[in-house]
């Protein structure tokens, strides 16, 4: 049986035993509502939640991007890996750096990196071959008779 969190967000279909699962045990959730990608999945039950934002810089009139790293608590019930985008929610501090849980799960974006990004091709002998072509067709400033 899962409980309403109070959020507009679908509960998991697997079920867990863990207390700290806000579905399926006792952990409330309040306060902020946040969407980031998954950094880190390395500890048990434990993720890194990374958020971009926008600094101003008014020295130099522009904005940087910022990158903020959160511990987030995951529940057994639900599954993600590296890239994901997620919904965390403020929770009771969980440990000495964890304050929040995933309470949504969506699949990664796709993305293109630096190594699977290829330029358009183009056939160089097809090229040489018109350039050839086109040098025997155009008279001879010699003058041929």
């Amino acid at each position: 049986m899962t409980r309403d969190i109070g959020l507009d967000v679908e509960a998991p279909e697997q079920t867990c035993e863990d207390d700290n699962c806000p579905f399926h045990g006792t952990l409330p959730v309040r306060g902020q509502v946040l969407d980031g990608r998954v950094a880190k999945v390395d500890a048990e039950k434990t993720i890194i939640v990374e958020r971009e934002r926008l600094w101003k810089l008014p020295r130099f009139e522009r904005f940087e991007k910022r990158t903020s790293r959160t511990n987030v608590h995951l529940p057994p019930c639900m599954e993600v890996t590296a890239g994901d985008q997620v919904t965390i929610a403020e929770c009771r501090p969980l440990s000495k750096t964890k304050s929040f849980v995933v309470v949504e799960t969506r699949e990664a974006e796709a993305r293109i990196t630096g190594e699977e990004a290829q330029a358009p091709t183009f056939d160089d002998e097809e090229d040489e071959e018109d350039e050839d072509e086109e040098e025997a067709e155009a008279p001879t400033a010699g003058g041929e008779a």
